[in-house]
């Protein structure tokens, strides 16, 4: 059970999709979590307060009253309500926060794509695109595509789903194996 006196049904009980889209729809929510899975998993709120002013402020250091207004708003709305549906860990007393049971449910609807980047389900979209493509292309008799067999073009791009899928499960913390191995 975290500090901010949580009931210990909502630590362990599967979050509902809507609770998950109502957390993620408040931007300092989303900020808190994103900030808590990039580190350790572990923060101050005067940190969160400093990083997500900045954020809003867009200048680091951010100004004094953004910087406040942040950490009122964390303190008293924003952590008590992550810290209720078992999301993070909210200790009030010593002003820490940790990612809790219920940070991978939520983290798999985080999926922070940059400005001109894309999803991992595009990416995938995109190799599986590419693959089709060059064994159409291989069968058609395309130039430089004819050269390589079918089954060479069809293990190339295998091994660059395979290697694909290995970074981000490694680097994504909401997966199963973060879970299992409880990193």
């Amino acid at each position: 059970m975290s500090g901010g006196g949580s009931e210990p049904e909502a630590d362990s009980a599967e979050l509902a999709a809507s609770e998950i889209h109502d957390v993620l729809r408040n931007d300092r929510r989303r900020l808190v979590l994103e900030q808590l899975r990039a580190g350790d998993g572990t923060e101050t709120v005067s940190d969160l307060s400093e990083h997500i002013g900045g954020i809003e402020a867009d200048e680091s250091p951010p100004p004094r009253n953004v910087r406040q207004s942040v950490y009122v708003s964390l303190h008293q709305t924003h952590l008590p309500k992550l810290d209720k549906l078992g999301i993070v860990e909210y200790d009030p007393d010593a002003k820490t926060v940790s990612l809790a049971d219920n940070a991978a449910d939520v983290g798999v609807y985080m999926e922070v794509v940059p400005q001109y980047g894309i999803s991992w389900a595009e990416y995938y979209l995109g190799l599986g695109l590419l693959g089709a493509l060059s064994q159409v292309a291989a069968m058609i008799g395309v130039p430089v595509v004819r050269a390589l067999s079918p089954a060479l073009i069809g293990l190339l791009l295998s091994g660059v789903v395979v290697l694909s899928a290995l970074y981000q499960l490694l680097t994504q913390r909401s997966s199963l194996w973060h879970r299992l191995s409880g990193n």
